[in-house]
């Protein structure tokens, strides 16, 4: 599998960076692992314009190679960085070039919708698949908090959202996450979260901090005065 600075499922930018074995890589490895890297920060800030002008400049280096499998691996980075914003769906992008990824990574597209992988889920990254693993009463808690990357712990955080086994500690640890990183839009939809748990648990006083937590956090919005 695959590792990154940043990385948030060990997947995709140390392949990059392995494609070659020459001394001095290629120019197309440093911007795409540049573009990617640049794409999922943006995206987790909340500049979706930025953050998708990145993402194209990465698959235009990566399309030059002529090689699908990379592009496979890309668009599942952005999924990934999706769920981690609880932005959920079938990966699009990614079904396109289903076909030329590897067992694991197909694997871990069928983790990001909460589906269980069957026999492949060994070939997951190792702590996605102890929180695959994890009985949903014992120690899901610990195997999402042995998750030290932010980006991987807010990615398996949205897959236990997804199958139903998401606890109010699970939120709390989310929302830290989301909040220690400066992660605006991973953190609103957190919040989100956390607010509908407390407006159905009647609980105002958690409510109210929630939205004055949201308030703070939600993007300001400038307009232009005319002279």
């Amino acid at each position: 599998m695959i590792h990154a600075t940043r990385s948030l499922c060990v997947l995709t930018f140390a392949a990059l960076a392995a494609c070659s074995s020459a001394p001095v890589p290629p120019l197309w490895q440093a911007n795409a692992h540049s573009a990617l890297e640049s794409y999922s920060g943006a995206y987790l800030r909340g500049e979706s314009g930025p953050a998708e002008a990145d993402f194209a400049r990465a698959r235009n280096e990566i399309a030059s190679t002529g090689r699908p499998e990379l592009a496979a691996r890309a668009e599942l980075l952005r999924c990934a960085t999706r769920v981690a914003s609880l932005e959920f769906g079938e990966c699009p992008g990614f079904a396109a070039f289903r076909q030329d990824a590897s067992a694991g990574e197909r694997a871990y597209a069928l983790y990001l919708t909460g589906q269980n992988p069957g026999a492949d889920a060994s070939l997951l990254p190792p702590q996605h698949r102890a929180m695959l693993l994890a009985a949903p009463s014992g120690d899901a808690k610990s195997a999402l908090e042995a998750i030290a990357d932010p980006l991987s712990r807010l990615v398996a955080a949205g897959v236990l959202l997804q199958n139903g086994r998401l606890r109010p500690v699970d939120i709390a640890l989310a929302l830290d996450t989301a909040s220690a990183q400066g992660w605006r839009r991973p953190l609103l939809a957190w919040l989100g979260v956390a607010a509908t748990r407390a407006r159905a648990a009647g609980d105002a006083d958690a409510l109210a901090r929630i939205e004055r937590r949201i308030a703070l956090a939600a993007p300001t919005q400038t307009t232009n005065s005319q002279p």
